[in-house]
């Protein structure tokens, strides 16, 4: 299993979010996303690395060209954790919710 941790430092950087939202529109290259970001292609660059070590990005080459993509894996990780963190305070609250309506 990927690391919750690295998964989700990956995502506190708000450049690497952005990253993550040109690519849910299509795969791209650096070159690609560096024109869509406030950051230099060498940056862009650094940030998808980052998202692959955190599983959330995969590179393909396509020629000369190294095509990036997110990968839904990582992202299901991250999803399945918050479900049982919010089903748990769920139930704490709904126990909290009757002993208040009892009153």
């Amino acid at each position: 299993l990927r690391s919750l941790d690295a998964l989700f430092a990956a995502l506190a950087d708000p450049t690497r979010r952005n990253v993550v939202q040109c690519l849910a529109d299509a795969p791209a290259t650096a070159t690609e996303i560096a024109a869509r970001v406030p950051v230099s292609r060498q940056a862009v660059v650094k940030h998808l690395s980052t998202l692959e070590r955190a599983g959330l990005v995969d590179a393909t080459r396509d020629g000369r060209n190294v095509r990036y993509r997110l990968t839904p894996s990582g992202f299901t990780d991250a999803v399945a954790w918050m479900t049982d963190v919010g089903s748990a305070w769920d139930a704490r609250l709904a126990v909290l919710r009757r002993h208040v309506d009892r009153r």
